[in-house]
């Protein structure tokens, strides 16, 4: 109890005075209650005023001027009892609201909370007669330490691991609710939870860019934003106040009492306008933390809500981003293995993801990579790299065509996507891969378009023949290919009905995620430059998570306007049945507590989520 009166001093100021006025006029001095409350509510009037007066020069005009009236009036007409409940409600409308704000962030604030903060390096790990423990702080692990991770405890940081096999639990990461098994080599991502024996891993990245703390920053983001439904409850002020004074003034000129005047007016406080709408937000900021989703803000909840168009890439967001080479079609003069080897060691230096597919061909054919002595990349091109004397081009045929004239396109069934070679100017054949559709992929186009986003267009670096084949399996009709990441940008400025939603992953998915309406990065796998891009961040490793931002954007919204009206039609009812005078002004102040409580729990079913179907 104390520790909340020293959170809100202004409440247990109020109280105390409130049952000291109480006291006084129970003991037949009523003058004496009636001028403490007076000069009391008289001091609060001022300080509320001054407040408002610095949101006016700010450019602010809220709802605070009708709280302000109403203490006004009913110190004026001596019902200064009332004028403290007015007081106390307001002051209790904090306490309220923070309340709520701490319930509707419990699960984003689960996240900061359980953000690792030490890490145990192995001082010489590979000392065969033991190694020494090191406790440091998290931020000071630099990559290539090995760190023990004991039984339970939270990986620090992004690693890789040393021992045989680790069981983890990622459900805070991915959503997976069954702990994940990693053998030797494997990712083990950091906010992971060891299992129950432990284990070493080498770090991967710093601090700073592991998952966990990429998340965490995510959700600082979110948390600190402030909601453009706040911002429209805000515009209700000026009509709301206007119809309030109306119907009060009304009622002061039919009966003729000035009493009447605040009795109505007390009715129209302002709570359910001011911590309604920010508590709906808030708890669909924690509903869609909870679901693998992270989004950065009360604003792109408003934007994902009534999105109209949507755009996709394809590698790593309509596919599994895994592609696998299938087949190695060498030209004349090459073997399978040379091309193969050669490629691999080119793609060392390419972060494109078919690059990984045919590092993992290679390693599982034995075959070594070669030493390069020169290498570039050319952003979503290819690379160019200088081996043993001789100057590999891989990439898209256009590009390798500048270089190899003799190049030729390779017949490709749907699914199938190519690297081209040449080696020397020549060129040198075509390694083909497959990389599979999500299986969820067409379910999700479905939905969406069946829940009023008709404009659905895949945006694609990829050449068009394996960009149309998989738009026709998940039911993408319109594809534009083989585009450049300005064209990108270009063309999802230039996509109607707005707002749009661009739907990526990779890191040359990041300027048309930041150029689009609402960006939405697939960033279960760390793709740390489209999640910083990106207004929305699906954790979950599946194109589920963009259905579920949408509906619960959506349902959210739709809590945070009902609460809003709510409020306002509660308060609209009361103010007409006070007009006749049966609602004195001590009942209204009591009254209007109900209606404050009343828009907070229905604003709090934006927890709850919406039923996606």
């Amino acid at each position: 109890m104390i520790s909340l009166l020293r959170r809100y001093p202004v409440i247990a100021i109020t109280i105390i005075v409130f049952i000291g006025v109480l006291a006084l006029h129970a003991i037949g001095t009523q003058n004496a209650g009636r001028w403490i409350a007076t000069i009391y509510v008289g001091g609060f009037i001022a300080w509320t005023m001054n407040v408002m007066i610095r949101d006016v020069i700010r450019g602010h005009v809220g709802l605070d001027i009708l709280a302000l009236v109403a203490m006004i009036a009913t110190l004026a007409v001596g019902e200064y009892i009332a004028s403290l409940i007015i007081v106390l409600m307001l002051a209790g409308g904090e306490a309220l609201e923070d309340f709520a704000s701490r319930r509707a962030k419990r699960d984003l604030s689960a996240l900061l909370d359980r953000s690792p903060r030490v890490a145990h390096v192995l001082v010489h790990a590979d000392d065969p007669t033991g190694a020494e423990v090191k406790d440091v702080p998290v931020d000071d692990v630099v990559v290539g330490d090995v760190l023990l991770v004991r039984p339970s405890e939270i990986v620090p940081v992004d690693g890789s691991l040393l021992t045989d096999t680790g069981s983890f639990d990622q459900s805070s990461l991915t959503g997976e609710s069954m702990p994940v098994t990693r053998e030797a080599g494997g990712e083990v991502l950091s906010g992971s939870i060891n299992g129950n024996r432990a284990v070493r891993i080498r770090a991967e990245r710093s601090s700073a860019d592991s998952q966990y703390q990429q998340i965490v920053a995510l959700v600082r983001a979110a948390e600190d934003s402030r909601s453009p439904v706040v911002r429209l409850a805000d515009r209700f002020a000026i009509p709301f106040t206007a119809v309030a004074l109306i119907l009060a003034g009304t009622a002061w000129a039919i009966s003729g009492d000035s009493t009447r005047f605040a009795e109505v007016l007390v009715l129209a406080t302002p709570c359910p306008l001011l911590i309604a709408a920010p508590v709906a937000f808030l708890g669909g900021l924690s509903r869609a933390a909870k679901a693998g989703v992270i989004m950065k803000g009360g604003a792109v909840i408003e934007q994902i809500a009534r999105v109209r168009s949507a755009a996709f890439d394809k590698t790593g967001t309509l596919t599994q981003g895994r592609p696998e080479v299938v087949d190695i079609r060498p030209s004349e003069g090459f073997g399978a293995d040379e091309i193969l080897q050669l490629a691999a060691s080119a793609e060392q230096y390419s972060s494109h993801v078919l690059a990984d597919g045919i590092r993992r061909a290679a390693e599982s054919r034995g075959l070594l990579l070669r030493a390069v002595t020169d290498a570039r990349e050319e952003a979503t091109n290819g690379v160019v790299a200088t081996i043993d004397g001789r100057t590999v081009v891989v990439g898209k045929p256009a590009f390798v065509a500048e270089l190899a004239p003799g190049t030729t396109r390779a017949l490709l069934h749907a699914g199938e996507a190519a690297a081209y070679m040449a080696v020397d100017g020549r060129f040198a054949g075509v390694l083909v891969l497959a990389d599979d559709v999500r299986p969820e992929a067409a379910d999700v186009v479905s939905w969406l378009r069946a829940h009023g986003i008709d404009q659905i267009i895949m945006l694609t670096g990829d050449v068009r023949s394996t960009a149309e084949a998989v738009g026709q399996r998940v039911g993408i009709t319109e594809v534009r290919a083989e585009l450049l990441p300005p064209e990108k940008v270009g063309l999802a400025r230039e996509l109607e009905p707005r707002p749009m939603m661009m739907i990526g992953d990779g890191v040359n998915d990041a300027p048309v995620l930041a150029a689009s309406d609402i960006g939405v990065a697939m960033g279960a796998k760390g793709a740390t430059a489209a999640g910083d891009a990106a207004d929305v961040v699906v954790l979950v490793d599946s194109l589920a998570g963009v259905v579920d931002a949408v509906a619960i954007g959506r349902h959210t919204l739709q809590v945070a306007l009902a609460a809003i009206w709510i409020g306002i039609g509660l308060s609209l009812v009361l103010m007409v049945v006070a007009m006749s005078g049966i609602i004195p002004a001590v009942v209204g102040a009591v009254t209007q507590e109900f209606v404050d409580l009343a828009t907070i729990l229905y604003a709090l079913r934006a927890l709850r989520g919406p039923r996606v179907a």
